[in-house]
């Protein structure tokens, strides 16, 4: 009972940011609870949204609107297109003015392209749409944002893998959803596929613009209240601890210090040699509240984060993960339907939806391990050798399966959940090692890697577009291009020089 009950018991907090110790999956009720429900629930719906035409392209859009195959490929691309400016944007913005209003208003801006589907008459009003709805990808940089404000360093990396994992579920849910949807509006309700296809969408439009009004009226921008005044608050905390003040396990401050096993001590504030707290304590309570919070950055402290060599690092592997799933996604259940025609567009699609609902196991497994691995060697390095061999086995996997092209169905649904834990648990081993680079800096460098998995998706897709339907040999180029970009960043440090952990000795349990 003791091991499973911080799912719905109210968690122990950090007393300096108010961060969550454990995850209260089950508690609604609390506060770091609801931001789990919403960021999780509302990235699951934008990307099911985001991801809602693919499953109905196989045969039913594609007959209507009369596309050929390099339209079809060229609406995938140009939907992972607009995710990528908007990831570039966002990142800055979450910085700015809190990452809750920038996940809801995304939301609603893809929720208004999406009510819109059902006007599409036309390849080129297809390519359109889907640009727009794109917007609604760029929901993963406030989701991973907003999470990591919200839970402590020794959890957080499963946090951010389990919103990411269950939210990422939505392009395998979609899989399921859209088709499901067509077929009874066609059988139960009578209308033709012209008809059905359009009216299936206004399910996600419903969806997404429910979670969004949803996190605005529910939910907090930080644990310890309004955006605007993050840093007076962590200041004041810090302050208190400095002071002497003690808390208790709920991060609650107490005016006489007790000595129970609840209590969460003090942090290591500096003092001058007479014992006195002086300016050398507030200097020592600036730095700190400086690197616990996330600040509005100057021009030259942006370009000094997207241009380090740290981004870069996590840019790269992140193009190929991400970059691969998007990808990966788009084609899946086209490439199903070549090699197992007898399966149909339905029953292709629902075998394509298990390369996104893994997500669901496989995504938070690569936090959760690197969570581990953290702990046991307090370590950022082994951290960054776990996400290389993830990245340099998933390009292996693409290899053997573009170069074997199974007509098989136990191979080829065998090697593609093999690939879908290696990309899934290198997209989330990712964000555990991002929280660990410019903490201060936590929205431009996530928009930044957010970016960069879409640029990736966009190039793969270009590759998948000079293919036409030579999904095999794509797919093993793919492989080709993910070993050796993993490798060729294996070397890079995963901190700045001179950047140690220290910052995270508030934070120790």
């Amino acid at each position: 009972m003791g091991i499973i009950s911080p799912l719905w018991r109210a968690p122990a907090v950090n007393p300096t940011n108010g961060k969550a110790r454990s995850i209260p999956i089950l508690n609604p009720v609390d506060k770091h609870g609801r931001v789990f429900f919403f960021s999780t629930f509302g990235f699951m719906i934008a990307f099911l949204s985001w991801y809602a035409f693919p499953p109905l392209l196989t045969k039913t859009i594609r007959a209507d609107l009369k596309l050929s195959q390099n339209e079809v490929a060229n609406s995938n691309v140009l939907g992972l297109s607009a995710t990528l400016l908007v990831r570039i944007v966002i990142g800055p913005l979450c910085d700015r003015y809190g990452p809750r209003y920038c996940f809801a208003g995304l939301l609603l801006a893809g929720a208004i392209p999406t009510a819109m589907a059902g006007l599409v008459q036309s390849a080129s009003g297809l390519l359109v749409l889907r640009f727009f709805i794109g917007v609604l990808g760029g929901t993963f940089v406030p989701c991973q944002v907003w999470s990591t404000g919200f839970y402590d360093r020794n959890v957080v990396g499963t946090a951010n893998a389990l919103t990411a994992g269950i939210g990422n579920a939505g392009g395998g849910i979609t899989y399921f959803l859209m088709p499901a949807i067509f077929d009874f509006l066609v059988e139960r309700h009578g209308l033709t596929p012209h008809k059905a296809w359009r009216v299936a969408f206004i399910v996600p439009f419903v969806l997404i613009t429910a979670t969004a009004l949803g996190m605005l009226f529910l939910c907090e921008d930080t644990p310890t209240g309004p955006w605007s005044e993050r840093s007076d608050r962590v200041r004041e905390n810090v302050q208190k601890l400095a002071d002497g003040v003690t808390v208790d396990a709920t991060g609650r401050f107490t005016d006489v210090p007790t000595q129970t096993n609840d209590t969460l001590s003090a942090p290591p504030v500096s003092t001058p040699a007479d014992g006195k707290k002086g300016s050398d304590s507030s200097v020592d309570v600036e730095i700190i509240t400086q690197t616990e919070v996330i600040h509005e950055l100057t021009t030259n402290e942006v370009m000094e984060v997207i241009f380090s060599r740290q981004c870069l690092m996590l840019s790269i592997p992140y193009a190929c993960s991400f970059g691969g799933e998007l990808t990966i996604n788009s084609i899946l259940g086209s490439y199903y339907y070549k090699n197992f025609h007898h399966l149909g567009q339905t029953k292709s699609g629902r075998w394509a939806s298990m390369f996104g609902l893994l997500n669901v196991f496989f995504r938070p497994i690569g936090g959760i391990i690197a969570d581990i691995i953290y702990k046991k060697t307090h370590s950022v390095w082994w951290k960054k050798h776990w996400l290389i061999f993830l990245g340099v086995a998933q390009g292996s996997v693409c290899l053997a399966l573009g170069l074997i092209n199974p007509h098989r169905k136990s191979i080829m649904f065998g090697l593609v959940a093999g690939l879908a834990f290696f990309m899934d648990a290198a997209n989330e081993a990712n964000f555990a090692v991002v929280p660990h680079v410019y903490p201060y800096a936590n929205g431009v460098l996530s928009g930044m890697i957010g970016a960069a998995g879409n640029l990736g998706g966009v190039i793969f897709s270009i590759i998948f577009r000079y293919h036409d339907t030579r999904y095999d040999k794509a797919i093993w180029i793919m492989g080709v291009v993910m070993i050796t970009l993993n490798i060729a960043v294996a070397w890079i440090r995963p901190v700045p020089k001179g950047f140690t952990d220290s910052r995270y000795l508030l934070s120790r349990p």
